[in-house]
Protein backbone atom coordinates (compact mmCIF):
# COMPACT_ATOMS: atom_id res chain seq x y z
CA UNK A 1 0.00 0.00 0.00
CA UNK A 2 1.08 3.79 -0.89
CA UNK A 3 -0.07 7.01 0.66
CA UNK A 4 -0.98 7.85 -2.93
CA UNK A 5 -3.21 4.98 -3.46
CA UNK A 6 -5.01 5.65 0.36
CA UNK A 7 -5.68 8.83 -0.62
CA UNK A 8 -7.09 7.43 -3.78
CA UNK A 9 -9.46 4.88 -2.11
CA UNK A 10 -10.48 7.89 0.28
CA UNK A 11 -11.34 10.35 -2.17
CA UNK A 12 -13.28 7.25 -4.37
CA UNK A 13 -14.82 5.96 -0.92
CA UNK A 14 -16.15 9.70 -0.43
CA UNK A 15 -17.16 10.27 -4.47
CA UNK A 16 -18.80 6.98 -4.96
CA UNK A 17 -17.95 7.38 -8.19
CA UNK A 18 -15.02 6.78 -10.45
CA UNK A 19 -16.09 9.53 -12.57
CA UNK A 20 -16.42 11.89 -9.87
CA UNK A 21 -12.89 11.09 -8.12
CA UNK A 22 -11.18 11.37 -11.07
CA UNK A 23 -11.90 14.76 -11.34
CA UNK A 24 -11.00 15.28 -7.96
CA UNK A 25 -7.72 13.84 -7.55
CA UNK A 26 -7.34 15.43 -11.55
CA UNK A 27 -6.06 12.17 -13.37
CA UNK A 28 -7.82 9.44 -15.98
CA UNK A 29 -10.75 7.00 -14.72
CA UNK A 30 -8.06 4.63 -16.62
CA UNK A 31 -5.57 5.12 -14.10
CA UNK A 32 -7.74 5.32 -11.30
CA UNK A 33 -9.49 2.56 -11.62
CA UNK A 34 -5.68 0.52 -12.47
CA UNK A 35 -4.59 1.97 -9.36
CA UNK A 36 -7.39 0.59 -7.00
CA UNK A 37 -7.02 -2.82 -8.74
CA UNK A 38 -3.60 -3.08 -7.86
CA UNK A 39 -4.47 -2.28 -4.32
CA UNK A 40 -7.13 -4.74 -4.17
CA UNK A 41 -4.49 -7.09 -5.52
CA UNK A 42 -2.20 -6.86 -2.68
CA UNK A 43 -4.27 -7.10 -0.07
CA UNK A 44 -5.92 -10.28 -2.10
CA UNK A 45 -9.82 -8.98 -1.04
CA UNK A 46 -11.67 -7.10 -2.93
CA UNK A 47 -12.76 -3.75 -2.10
CA UNK A 48 -14.98 -1.64 -4.82
CA UNK A 49 -18.08 -3.02 -6.16
CA UNK A 50 -18.82 -1.43 -9.48
CA UNK A 51 -23.11 -0.53 -9.03
CA UNK A 52 -24.87 -2.29 -12.09
CA UNK A 53 -26.22 0.00 -14.65
CA UNK A 54 -24.73 2.89 -13.72
CA UNK A 55 -22.87 5.03 -16.43
CA UNK A 56 -20.44 7.24 -13.93
CA UNK A 57 -18.50 4.18 -12.29
CA UNK A 58 -20.57 4.60 -9.38
CA UNK A 59 -18.88 2.19 -6.78
CA UNK A 60 -19.97 0.87 -3.29
CA UNK A 61 -17.18 -0.39 -0.81
CA UNK A 62 -17.73 -3.85 0.41
CA UNK A 63 -16.89 -5.05 3.99
CA UNK A 64 -13.07 -5.23 3.64
CA UNK A 65 -13.79 -2.15 1.95
CA UNK A 66 -15.38 -0.27 4.99
CA UNK A 67 -12.36 -1.46 6.94
CA UNK A 68 -9.96 -0.17 4.76
CA UNK A 69 -11.65 3.28 4.76
CA UNK A 70 -11.62 3.81 8.58
CA UNK A 71 -7.77 2.78 8.57
CA UNK A 72 -6.70 4.70 5.51
CA UNK A 73 -8.34 7.78 7.15
CA UNK A 74 -6.42 7.49 10.43
CA UNK A 75 -3.27 7.20 8.73
CA UNK A 76 -4.01 10.33 6.06
CA UNK A 77 -4.94 11.99 9.47
CA UNK A 78 -2.05 11.37 11.39
CA UNK A 79 0.50 12.03 8.21
CA UNK A 80 -1.32 15.75 7.72
CA UNK A 81 -0.57 16.19 11.16
CA UNK A 82 2.84 15.26 11.18
CA UNK A 83 3.26 17.31 7.99
CA UNK A 84 1.58 20.45 9.60
CA UNK A 85 4.36 19.85 12.56
CA UNK A 86 7.51 19.21 10.44
CA UNK A 87 6.61 22.47 8.74
CA UNK A 88 5.90 24.53 11.72
CA UNK A 89 9.46 23.34 12.90
CA UNK A 90 11.26 23.90 9.57
CA UNK A 91 9.33 27.68 9.93
CA UNK A 92 10.55 28.04 13.85
CA UNK A 93 7.27 28.43 14.82
CA UNK A 94 6.95 25.11 16.68
CA UNK A 95 9.81 23.01 18.63
CA UNK A 96 11.56 22.59 21.72
CA UNK A 97 15.50 23.05 22.66
CA UNK A 98 16.41 21.30 25.46
CA UNK A 99 19.63 22.74 27.17
CA UNK A 100 22.33 21.73 30.02
CA UNK A 101 24.17 24.48 31.61
CA UNK A 102 25.99 24.87 34.38
CA UNK A 103 24.44 26.36 37.20
CA UNK A 104 26.09 30.03 37.27
CA UNK A 105 25.79 30.66 33.83
CA UNK A 106 21.53 29.05 34.15
CA UNK A 107 21.73 31.91 36.35
CA UNK A 108 23.91 35.25 35.28
CA UNK A 109 24.48 34.59 31.81
CA UNK A 110 21.29 33.18 30.23
CA UNK A 111 18.60 34.66 31.47
CA UNK A 112 18.23 37.56 29.29
CA UNK A 113 18.98 35.80 26.24
CA UNK A 114 16.86 33.68 26.93
CA UNK A 115 14.15 36.23 27.21
CA UNK A 116 15.05 37.45 23.84
CA UNK A 117 15.44 34.20 21.96
CA UNK A 118 11.78 33.61 22.96
CA UNK A 119 10.34 37.48 22.37
CA UNK A 120 12.12 36.17 18.73
CA UNK A 121 10.76 32.56 18.70
CA UNK A 122 7.83 32.92 20.81
CA UNK A 123 6.38 29.60 18.89
CA UNK A 124 9.40 27.27 20.72
CA UNK A 125 9.66 25.75 23.75
CA UNK A 126 13.15 25.96 26.10
CA UNK A 127 13.80 23.10 28.43
CA UNK A 128 16.13 24.19 31.05
CA UNK A 129 18.46 22.34 32.98
CA UNK A 130 20.92 23.76 35.02
CA UNK A 131 23.34 21.86 37.31
CA UNK A 132 27.08 20.95 37.59
CA UNK A 133 29.10 20.99 34.13
CA UNK A 134 29.64 16.91 34.73
CA UNK A 135 25.65 17.06 35.06
CA UNK A 136 25.44 19.00 31.97
CA UNK A 137 28.42 16.83 30.06
CA UNK A 138 26.41 13.68 31.07
CA UNK A 139 23.14 14.56 30.31
CA UNK A 140 24.30 15.42 26.45
CA UNK A 141 26.19 12.24 26.75
CA UNK A 142 22.91 10.24 27.18
CA UNK A 143 20.62 12.30 24.62
CA UNK A 144 18.62 13.67 27.77
CA UNK A 145 19.10 17.08 25.99
CA UNK A 146 19.47 18.64 22.64
CA UNK A 147 22.96 20.77 23.32
CA UNK A 148 25.44 21.21 26.57
CA UNK A 149 27.14 24.34 27.59
CA UNK A 150 30.52 22.62 28.67
CA UNK A 151 33.74 23.18 29.55
CA UNK A 152 36.84 22.88 27.47
CA UNK A 153 38.31 20.06 29.08
CA UNK A 154 34.52 17.86 28.65
CA UNK A 155 35.20 18.44 25.01
CA UNK A 156 34.78 15.00 23.28
CA UNK A 157 35.75 13.82 19.41
CA UNK A 158 31.97 12.98 19.15
CA UNK A 159 30.46 16.07 20.48
CA UNK A 160 30.11 19.11 17.48
CA UNK A 161 30.99 22.27 19.13
CA UNK A 162 30.87 26.45 18.94
CA UNK A 163 33.09 28.39 21.46
CA UNK A 164 30.82 30.69 23.51
CA UNK A 165 32.46 32.55 25.88
CA UNK A 166 35.55 33.39 27.62
CA UNK A 167 34.95 33.63 31.82
CA UNK A 168 37.48 34.90 34.31
CA UNK A 169 37.68 32.72 37.71
CA UNK A 170 38.07 35.37 40.66
CA UNK A 171 38.64 35.03 44.02
CA UNK A 172 35.72 35.75 46.08
CA UNK A 173 35.75 37.35 49.57
CA UNK A 174 34.01 39.84 51.77
CA UNK A 175 34.64 43.76 51.97
CA UNK A 176 36.40 43.21 55.11
CA UNK A 177 38.50 40.23 54.74
CA UNK A 178 41.99 40.66 54.42
CA UNK A 179 42.05 39.35 50.71
CA UNK A 180 39.54 42.40 49.86
CA UNK A 181 43.11 44.58 49.97
CA UNK A 182 45.65 42.49 47.62
CA UNK A 183 45.66 43.39 44.00
CA UNK A 184 45.37 39.77 42.98
CA UNK A 185 45.19 36.15 44.76
CA UNK A 186 47.75 33.13 44.46
CA UNK A 187 46.72 29.71 44.93
CA UNK A 188 48.37 29.32 47.65
CA UNK A 189 47.27 32.10 49.64
CA UNK A 190 43.46 31.32 48.62
CA UNK A 191 44.14 27.59 50.07
CA UNK A 192 45.44 29.48 53.43
CA UNK A 193 41.71 30.25 54.46
CA UNK A 194 38.02 28.39 55.18
CA UNK A 195 36.29 27.85 51.61
CA UNK A 196 33.08 27.65 50.47
CA UNK A 197 32.45 25.28 47.25
CA UNK A 198 30.42 23.97 45.42
CA UNK A 199 29.44 20.00 45.47
CA UNK A 200 31.04 17.49 43.77
CA UNK A 201 29.95 17.48 40.03
CA UNK A 202 31.29 21.30 39.37
CA UNK A 203 33.80 22.59 37.14
CA UNK A 204 34.89 24.92 40.08
CA UNK A 205 35.32 22.32 42.81
CA UNK A 206 37.51 19.83 40.77
CA UNK A 207 39.57 22.24 39.22
CA UNK A 208 40.83 23.71 42.64
CA UNK A 209 40.95 20.53 44.10
CA UNK A 210 43.65 19.63 41.22
CA UNK A 211 45.34 22.52 41.79
CA UNK A 212 45.21 22.22 45.68
CA UNK A 213 46.99 18.79 44.99
CA UNK A 214 49.33 19.69 42.64
CA UNK A 215 50.56 22.46 45.55
CA UNK A 216 50.91 19.61 48.05
CA UNK A 217 47.89 21.42 50.14
CA UNK A 218 44.66 20.53 51.20
CA UNK A 219 41.33 22.52 50.35
CA UNK A 220 39.68 23.10 53.41
CA UNK A 221 36.18 23.15 52.79
CA UNK A 222 33.83 24.63 55.54
CA UNK A 223 30.86 24.93 53.27
CA UNK A 224 29.30 22.70 50.86
CA UNK A 225 26.47 23.73 48.61
CA UNK A 226 24.89 24.24 45.08
CA UNK A 227 22.82 27.56 45.79
CA UNK A 228 24.72 30.16 44.93
CA UNK A 229 22.56 32.63 46.85
CA UNK A 230 23.93 30.88 50.08
CA UNK A 231 27.07 30.89 48.84
CA UNK A 232 27.14 34.79 48.51
CA UNK A 233 26.01 35.29 51.73
CA UNK A 234 28.61 32.96 53.48
CA UNK A 235 30.90 35.07 51.45
CA UNK A 236 29.89 38.75 52.29
CA UNK A 237 29.37 37.58 55.78
CA UNK A 238 32.65 36.69 56.10
CA UNK A 239 32.33 33.09 57.30
CA UNK A 240 34.38 31.74 54.31
CA UNK A 241 35.91 32.82 50.81
CA UNK A 242 35.03 30.92 47.01
CA UNK A 243 35.86 31.37 43.69
CA UNK A 244 33.19 31.92 40.91
CA UNK A 245 33.00 33.43 37.42
CA UNK A 246 32.95 37.01 37.58
CA UNK A 247 30.07 37.51 36.16
CA UNK A 248 28.11 36.15 39.02
CA UNK A 249 29.07 38.62 41.16
CA UNK A 250 28.11 41.74 41.17
CA UNK A 251 29.44 45.09 43.07
CA UNK A 252 26.41 45.73 45.53
CA UNK A 253 26.19 42.31 47.26
CA UNK A 254 29.08 43.17 49.84
CA UNK A 255 31.87 40.85 47.83
CA UNK A 256 35.19 41.71 46.42
CA UNK A 257 36.46 39.67 43.80
CA UNK A 258 39.92 38.90 42.52
CA UNK A 259 41.65 37.55 39.78
CA UNK A 260 43.54 34.75 40.44
CA UNK A 261 47.73 35.26 40.22
CA UNK A 262 48.43 33.92 37.68
CA UNK A 263 45.10 34.55 36.14
CA UNK A 264 42.37 31.97 35.30
CA UNK A 265 40.10 31.54 32.54
CA UNK A 266 37.02 29.32 31.84
CA UNK A 267 36.53 28.58 28.11
CA UNK A 268 32.75 27.54 27.56
CA UNK A 269 31.60 25.48 24.43
CA UNK A 270 28.10 25.04 23.08
CA UNK A 271 27.87 21.23 22.13
CA UNK A 272 26.17 18.87 20.77
CA UNK A 273 26.07 14.96 19.52
CA UNK A 274 27.31 15.10 16.03
CA UNK A 275 25.55 11.57 15.11
CA UNK A 276 22.45 13.14 16.23
CA UNK A 277 22.47 16.50 14.29
CA UNK A 278 20.67 19.72 15.74
CA UNK A 279 17.14 20.68 14.79
CA UNK A 280 15.64 23.38 13.66
CA UNK A 281 14.89 24.43 16.84
CA UNK A 282 18.46 23.83 18.40
CA UNK A 283 20.48 25.35 15.09
CA UNK A 284 18.10 28.69 15.98
CA UNK A 285 19.05 28.53 19.38
CA UNK A 286 22.57 27.94 19.03
CA UNK A 287 23.20 30.28 16.19
CA UNK A 288 21.27 33.06 18.58
CA UNK A 289 23.71 32.53 21.83
CA UNK A 290 26.73 32.68 19.14
CA UNK A 291 25.57 35.98 17.82
CA UNK A 292 24.57 37.25 21.43
CA UNK A 293 27.88 36.07 23.10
Amino acid sequence: MEIRQLNQFCTLANAKSYTQAANQLNIAQPALSQSMKKLEQDLGVTLLVRRAGKQNGSVTLTAEGEVLLQHARLVLSQINTARNEIRSMASLEAGEVRIAVPGMLGSFYLPSRLMAFRHQYPGLKLSLFSGGTRDALKMLQQEEVDVAIITAEDLRPEFGHEHLVREQMVVAVANEHPLAENHSVTLEAFFQHELVMFKKGYFHREWLQQQAEQLGLKADIAFETNLINLIKQLVAQGFAITSMLDMAVSSDEGIVCKPFSPPVFLDLHIAWKQQRPLGQADRAFVDFLLANA
